[in-house]
């Protein structure tokens, strides 16, 4: 798994009746964009994320 900051992540739920969490990476602590990753979400929590295979990365906006 790749990312780079600006990506968004998405988090799946591994409870019945949880919503997704999609936060935005500010940081990427591992080497070429490997995780963990530090990710901010809507609520303002901030978290270290190590993905597993219930996360999906999507690319960020293009930097105008």
């Amino acid at each position: 798994m790749r990312a780079t900051v600006g990506d968004n992540i998405r988090l799946a739920s591994r409870a019945v009746g949880m919503q997704e969490r999609v936060g935005e990476i500010v940081e990427v602590r591992g080497a070429d964009g490997a995780p963990p990753y530090l990710v901010r979400f809507s609520d303002g929590h901030e978290t270290l994320v190590y993905p597993g295979p219930d996360c999906v990365i999507e690319a960020g906006a293009p930097a105008d």
